[in-house]
């Protein structure tokens, strides 16, 4: 039975998070990573406010082979990485124990959603991490049926669900809206642009659940 498993991880425990930190006013998205055996991060979407510079510093990383911009919508712009393999990091942790990463954000440290196969895959992931010193905060653990409440029935994340939630509470739906994104974010102690997608993106599930 597979297991969904979240945790937060520090910048600086996480090579991609130093590679990818910096400018401070960024939201980096990574696509969902299904392990092949090969390139471990092929797209990520940025929001900053200094791409130039983003692009310059992490095109010069000695621990990525290639960096090209792929396209832009509004802005955010997506981008492809070759990240080389780097042993002893949380990355190949996820491949040693088939961990599917169903959503991993970072703006001053990073949040991951996995998929384990099994719960010993779940064991073997935690006991290389605290092999190697990679100290994760695991948030939640739960089977699919263990789902019990509604957020989940809708596949969303502990952070979607409650900025959802905030915003109904707030107003934010109402016609006119009754706070914006910028409040919503000063509440939940986080940036703008994680609020706005995290709004975005949970109502893209459960709009797809309930209406397709």
């Amino acid at each position: 039975m597979s297991v969904i498993v979240e945790f937060t991880l520090a910048d600086e425990e996480f090579l991609l998070g130093q590679v990818l930190a910096n400018p401070p006013d960024m939201y980096i998205e990574l696509e969902r990573i299904v392990p092949t055996g090969s390139s471990h991060i092929p797209f990520l979407w940025v929001q900053s406010d200094n791409y130039e510079t983003f692009e310059q510093r992490v095109g010069e990383s000695e621990h990525v082979a290639s960096f090209t911009a792929l396209d832009r919508l509004g802005d955010w712009v997506l981008y492809r990485m070759d990240w080389k393999a780097r042993r002893h990091d949380v990355l190949e942790g996820l491949e040693a124990s088939d961990a599917v990463v169903l959503e991993a954000y970072g703006n001053s440290g990073w949040t991951f959603r996995l998929r384990f196969p099994t719960h010993d895959q779940v064991s073997r992931f935690y006991n290389y991490c605290m092999k190697h010193d990679i100290p994760i905060d695991i948030r939640r653990s739960y089977t699919l049926t263990e789902r019990s409440d509604v957020a989940h029935q809708f596949d969303l994340s502990n952070e979607q669900r409650e900025a959802l939630v905030l915003a109904l509470r707030r107003g934010y739906y109402d016609t006119p809206s009754d706070v914006t994104t910028s409040d919503l974010a000063d509440e939940l102690g986080v940036t703008q642009q994680a609020v706005s997608k995290r709004i975005r993106r949970g109502t893209k599930k459960v709009l797809e659940r309930t209406l397709l």
